[in-house]
């Protein structure tokens, strides 16, 4: 799209489609859409496409039915209507350069003539191929899929919105959801320019999503971090238990104060006191000092200094497991993120949006220029890895593919990925193979685990716009299929 004269956007949103075609474990026309662009005038725009939930969204019947947290899988009440087409309606209309339907053509390609299933999809493929016919005959690497459901889709989107929410792929959903939307929901869309957040950190403002976005963890880490006398040496285990305080600190309260519409202000304010409750020798017991995934991330950079910094997601894997009957187009389970709780602020209701944890990111220098545009994948971990990387990067001078390839750590609930703060202080701090930090992080007093190298951790992307204007960039090795181009 870039050889052809599209923006950033153009690509983006062309890459997206692609994925979401050839990647369905990992994003998907069923999920959801987060965007941050740099356009060369300052502020960065941001853009919520993520799904609001039906109107017929009922947790009483929940309850009654003796669920304390949203369904995981299985289960349409766990799949707000998908944000992902409208999020690239509104990326083309603002930013884009090409027709649409010459971005979405090589996705539809894909989808009609059919793709080589990747080593991360296959997995899957025994668990979906009896859920969607798609996927029935794929076994190995390698072996063709194609998804003709899924190629009517996009070109129906090239036609407007109203022939995809409206069109095959609306009927199916209202067929499969049993009541739980109406013709209005679809008819609403679910793309909204929003004021994105920003701190100064170590010298530049970083930019992320606004809630329902978890972005606000990594800013305020970063703000915690800055305070920290951080070691020089990354290998340092007070390094990895200083990171990690900042992130404990920061997050501890998150099912609190994460819902739609939250004000963050205060919280990003609380950057000093949290950081005061940080000792350097021993872990700290947060709920005793305060009182009161997958994803696919993508950026692109253009000619005219035009920056995207997009993420996608299915939530969990290939989502819900529910499957849009007419087009296979396998939907998310965004709503997990929703609370049970009786008068909660984040509780599944009619037309909310639950907490997210797609977290953008975009690092501008102070004169307003462009200095990075950065993201993962990860679930709870995601403003984990991020801090991480941008420490590398902005205070260590790390280049991006050491600071993307660098081992990691994550903090760890019990296994979903989504529940690391249903327990703040019973959090385990997993390790990456090859990092140097469990001996002391466990001497401070952490749960420490470890596991292999690889997706537990994140895949990371990321582009520089170095001082001289040349672009650098890095994939995440653990991706195993990502990349870095240029032209």
């Amino acid at each position: 799209m870039l050889e052809r004269g599209g923006s950033a956007a153009d690509a983006a949103v062309a890459a997206n489609a692609v994925l979401t075609v050839t990647s369905p474990h990992l994003c998907g026309l069923g999920g959801d859409l987060f965007a941050l662009v740099y356009d060369g005038n300052g502020t960065p725009a941001a853009l919520n496409a993520s799904g609001r939930s039906g109107s017929g969204a009922d947790p009483e019947r929940l309850r009654a039915e003796g669920h304390d947290r949203m369904p995981h899988h299985h289960d349409i009440r766990s799949v707000p209507v998908p944000g992902c087409a409208d999020g690239w309606l509104a990326l083309h209309d603002r930013y884009g350069k090409l027709p649409l339907a010459e971005v979405l053509a090589p996705a539809i390609g894909h989808a009609r003539e059919g793709f080589p299933a990747s080593p991360l999809m296959v997995p899957g493929l025994a668990t979906v191929g009896p859920l969607c016919e798609d996927f029935a005959t794929a076994r190995d690497a390698g072996d063709l899929i194609r998804r003709p459901g899924v190629a009517r889709a996009l070109e129906a989107l090239t036609h407007g919105r109203d022939g995809f929410y409206l069109g095959e792929f609306g009927e199916g959903l209202l067929a499969v959801g049993g009541g739980e939307y109406t013709e209005d929901d679809l008819a609403t869309a679910n793309a909204d320019w929003v004021d994105p957040l920003r701190v100064r950190a170590f010298g530049h403002d970083v930019w992320t999503m606004p809630p329902n976005s978890q972005g606000y963890l990594l800013l305020l880490a970063l703000r915690i971090a800055e305070g920290l006398d951080l070691p020089d040496d990354p290998a340092d285990p007070l390094w990895a238990h200083l990171l990690v305080e900042a992130a404990r600190l920061a997050g501890h309260d998150r099912l609190d104060v994460l819902f739609e519409g939250a004000s963050v202000d205060a919280v990003l304010d609380s950057a000093a006191a949290r950081r005061a409750l940080i000792d350097p020798a021993a872990r700290a017991t947060v709920r005793d000092l305060t009182s009161d995934g997958d994803t696919t991330y993508l950026c692109a950079v253009d000619g005219d200094g035009m920056g995207v910094s997009l993420i996608q997601s299915n939530a969990s894997g290939f989502g819900s497991l529910i499957f849009e009957p007419r087009t296979g187009i396998n939907l998310h389970n965004r709503g997990i993120g929703f609370s049970l709780v009786p008068g909660h602020p984040a509780e599944y209701g009619p037309r909310r949006r639950p907490p997210h944890t797609l977290v953008p990111a975009l690092v501008t220098r102070p004169d307003g220029s462009l200095r990075s545009v950065v993201g993962t994948m990860g679930g709870d971990a995601q403003p984990q890895v991020l801090l991480q990387v941008l420490i590398r990067l902005l205070v260590h001078d790390l280049t991006p593919g050491e600071a993307i390839g660098a081992p990691r750590w994550r903090l760890a609930g019990n296994g979903t990925g989504f529940d690391t703060w249903q327990a703040p202080d019973q959090t385990v701090v997993e390790v990456e193979e090859g990092g140097p930090w469990a001996e002391g992080l466990g001497e401070r007093g952490h749960p420490v685990g470890s596991k292999p190298y690889g997706s537990a951790f994140g895949h990371a992307h990321l582009i520089d716009v170095l001082a001289s204007g040349v672009l650098a960039g890095a994939a995440d090795p653990r991706s195993i299929i990502g990349a870095a181009a240029g032209l």
